[in-house]
């Protein structure tokens, strides 16, 4: 059995990288390079999660086109467990820019998949017995497991990514979760919302700050720093919040407080940054 499930999207996604973010006129611009890599926030957990040794069994669904060979064979490659739920037609791909400012243009979604159809929550369930973290990522189909499979024992961990503190998409993970992480960018005040976030019985949230670190507030309402991993060449930040969130995983099951924990997930955010890949793991040339 895993001792970590994480539940959400894995996508094939075309990296496209320009001096600057395209004007919403007609134009033309010329992109100085561009990469196929394996995409999806939770593609990417489970990629760090494995780097950093642990024991992951990843849930998501793929379609019947080639985008799904190529998914399947890049998690092999990196010695990922999943598990497939198939619908017939296209799986995730994304267009994205990999700079900070990113922009994520969704080529093709893969169909929901009827979550009480037999088979689709058992082996979810099946899997969570005897793990001892669930994360589940942001999709429609995560959201719909949410309302399915009931009271879970194990711990569930979200990733908010850029919640702006109001949206109802994002609630039902909120809510659910013991362990909270997201990113800054549209979060004027993210101290306070971390504050929110253990009132309503979190255990710990966390906010990465991109070049700044992160932040964190715990379950007594204490206030954590870290400052961010040193990184001498930034290759992509694709990955690096999925990193920060594996990292800090780990270190957390593994016994490490607050602080030790922050620490760890603030080098494992590191490793994204110097590779293409969600995670160096993903290398077709090893990591």
């Amino acid at each position: 059995m895993a001792d970590v499930v994480v539940h959400g999207p894995a996508s094939w996604n075309q990296l496209v990288l320009l001096d600057e973010l395209p004007d919403p006129s007609p134009h033309m611009q010329f992109a100085s390079a561009h990469h196929e890599v394996v995409g999806g926030t939770s593609a990417g957990k489970a990629a760090h999660l494995r780097d950093r040794g642990a024991d992951v069994e990843l849930h998501t669904v793929l379609g019947t086109d080639a985008a799904a060979a190529s998914i399947e064979a890049a998690l092999r490659r990196a010695d990922i467990t999943y598990v497939a739920t198939r619908v017939e037609g296209p799986s995730e791909r994304h267009l994205m820019d990999p700079a900070g400012g990113r922009v994520s243009i969704y080529l093709e979604v893969p169909r929901a998949p009827d979550v009480h159809a037999p088979g689709v929550t058992d082996r979810l369930d099946h899997a969570c017995a005897g793990a001892r973290a669930l994360v589940l990522d942001l999709s429609e189909t995560s959201r719909a497991v949410l309302g399915a499979i009931g009271p879970v024992a194990v711990p569930i961990w979200t990733d908010l990514h850029d919640y702006d503190g109001h949206s109802a998409f994002h609630r039902p993970f909120l809510d659910a979760a013991s362990f909270v992480f997201m990113n800054a960018d549209r979060l004027p005040a993210p101290e306070d919302f971390l504050r929110d976030c253990v009132d309503r019985g979190a255990q710990v949230a966390v906010c990465t700050l991109g070049a700044q670190g992160a932040i964190a507030v715990d379950a007594e309402r204490r206030t954590h720093r870290v400052p961010a991993a040193p990184v001498e060449t930034i290759v992509d930040f694709n990955g690096a919040g999925d990193g920060f969130m594996a990292g800090f995983m780990v270190a957390h099951l593994d016994g490490a407080d607050t602080d030790e924990a922050l620490r760890a997930g603030a080098t494992q955010a590191a490793r994204a940054l110097v590779t293409v890949q969600l995670s160096p793991l993903l290398d077709p040339a090893g990591g």
